[in-house]
């Protein structure tokens, strides 16, 4: 996928996300397919938990793999209304048109578990980004419960992304790598390569991650922060 400066400054827009689903009505995974994460996300969300899923990622997989309760929202009415329309016979999706940056419809501590599958980065690439990833990043850390995690999918670099994440809330942080092309089926070695999360040091900038990693990794970076409340009373 290419896209102009202009369309990527205009990735936090309803109009523009309207416009494009309009034109491109088919599914379209961002970074990585369900199959490929879930060895991965049943580790940190139980199929019990209540699921927030921000941009409508790959719920329907979620589901079939027996998660009960998955919530999706998305910026765009025109992506809502398709899913709502498409998945009317799963009871365990819903469907809401909303702006991560004010999810006010929902309590504080809703959520168990938040899958951001390039919301936080499309946030990134548009105007006012650093203030819009902010107000995001507030709001995810409200919704969620105490010790509930937010699990961030994404083509951000330690170097870019530990210290947005620290200043935005008071979480524990792990960091899982996958590889950008990993096939449905992919080896148990890769599974378990996933499974295990990077070393990470409370404040490392990422340079120790670069040190076992190595640069220019062809890889996506999965950053699993669990909330603690206790952090910030300290």
């Amino acid at each position: 996928m290419t896209l102009g400066t202009t369309s990527s400054q205009a990735y936090g827009e309803a109009w523009y996300w309207d416009k494009r689903y309009a034109q491109e009505p088919g599914p379209f995974d961002w970074y990585q397919k369900y199959a490929s994460l879930a060895p991965l996300l049943r580790l940190y969300a139980l199929p019990h938990h209540r699921i927030l899923l921000v941009g409508c990622a790959f719920g329907e997989g979620m589901v079939d793999d027996g998660y009960e309760d998955v919530v999706n929202i998305d910026i765009s009415s025109v992506v809502i209304e398709a899913m709502r329309k498409k998945y009317s016979n799963r009871p365990q999706l819903k469907y809401i048109e909303m702006d991560v940056r004010d999810m006010s419809a929902f309590q504080t501590g809703s959520f168990d578990a938040i899958v951001d599958k390039g919301t936080l980065d499309s946030l990134l690439c548009g105007h006012n980004s650093q203030q819009n990833a902010a107000k995001m990043l507030q709001e995810v850390s409200r919704v969620l419960k105490n010790t509930g995690v937010y699990i961030l999918i994404t083509y951000g670099a330690p170097a870019y992304r530990l210290q947005l994440l620290r200043e935005s809330s008071s979480w524990t942080i792990k960091l899982h790598v996958i590889e950008k092309l990993l096939s449905e089926r992919s080896s148990e070695r890769e599974k378990c390569e996933l499974t295990s999360p990077v070393p990470l040091d409370d404040d490392d900038d990422g340079s120790s991650v670069e040190a076992v990693l190595g640069k220019n990794l062809d890889v996506h970076y999965i950053y699993v922060c669990t909330k603690d409340d206790s952090l910030r009373q300290a």
